[in-house]
């Protein structure tokens, strides 16, 4: 195995490709980073894994129809997303429910490659992610969801926040909490479209929980936390593609390397207080 030295890091940004697969995974890196801390912080992390999957029927229902699967994975994750946010602000209360209908969509995602099995090669890019295939269109477009998402997460931040800590008091002060549910996990569905097409939508967790988990196991500041994750997230996604390309490991593999050993070491430490809400 080599070294990363100045002179692999000259060879790397040498290739087109080398250079989209750090674009690509910085700005996925950043909404990952950010969506993830809040989507942690709420206790929806099984409702992100859900929505994952059920991208994945969405992704192969539109490589079967002959459209590009990003589209189908944005269009299933956030239906569903928005199904999900107003059937409670609590998804922790409906995780049968949710298991149920992510087992619906990975059956419909079989049966879809089951009618298409030229599709299998480009499932597999989904299953797993292939970021080293990323064009410069879907950068473009991986930007576009970063902005959408970022944006939709700054305009409900203060609410969000205050109805994530304390959401009885929330909803005492006027808080529509089903409302921001809804909201939130349809941003949180723009976040796995975005992150899946790093890790795939096996692998959302790496992204999107790993380092926000991390984060707040190292700080109990808010603001300080947030932009861990993010530093986390992305510093994970630049060493694993690196390091993909000095051992030829899958990249996906390698990044979800990193992502575990930063939240085991972050283990090791004492945990931090609870942050607090000041009430509005």
């Amino acid at each position: 195995m080599g070294t990363l030295t100045g002179s692999t890091i000259t060879d790397m940004f040498a290739y087109d490709f080398m250079r989209h697969a750090f674009a690509a995974a910085g700005i996925v890196a950043l909404v990952s980073g950010l969506v993830g801390y809040f989507l942690v912080m709420r206790g929806q992390t099984f409702a992100g894994h859900a929505l994952s999957h059920i991208g994945f029927a969405g992704a192969t229902g539109a490589g079967l129809i002959g459209l590009a699967p990003i589209w189908g994975l944005v269009g299933f994750t956030l239906a569903a997303g928005i199904v999900m946010g107003a059937m409670s602000e609590r998804i922790s209360t409906r995780d049968v429910a949710i298991g149920v209908v992510l087992s619906l969509a990975l059956g419909f995602g079989l049966l879809f490659l089951h009618y298409y099995s030229g599709f299998a090669t480009q499932a597999t890019a989904i299953l797993f992610g292939n970021v080293l295939a990323v064009s410069l269109g879907t950068i473009w477009t991986l930007a576009g969801l970063a902005f959408v998402t970022l944006a939709g997460v700054a305009l409900i931040m203060r609410p969000l926040i205050f109805a994530s800590l304390q959401p009885e008091l929330a909803e005492a002060k006027g808080v529509r909490l089903r409302l921001l549910s809804t909201i939130f996990l349809a941003l949180v569905a723009l976040a796995v479209s975005a992150c899946a097409q790093i890790v795939g939508v096996l692998l959302v967790f790496t992204l999107m929980v790993g380092p926000a988990a991390a984060a707040q196991r190292l700080t109990s500041s808010l603001w300080s936390g947030l932009a861990l994750s993010a530093v986390l997230a992305a510093a994970e996604a630049w060493l694993g593609i690196a390091l993909a390309y000095e051992t030829d490991w899958p990249v996906s593999f390698c990044i979800a390397l990193l992502s575990a050993l930063a939240y085991f070491a972050a283990l090791g430490t004492p945990r931090t207080r609870r942050m607090a809400v000041e009430a509005a």
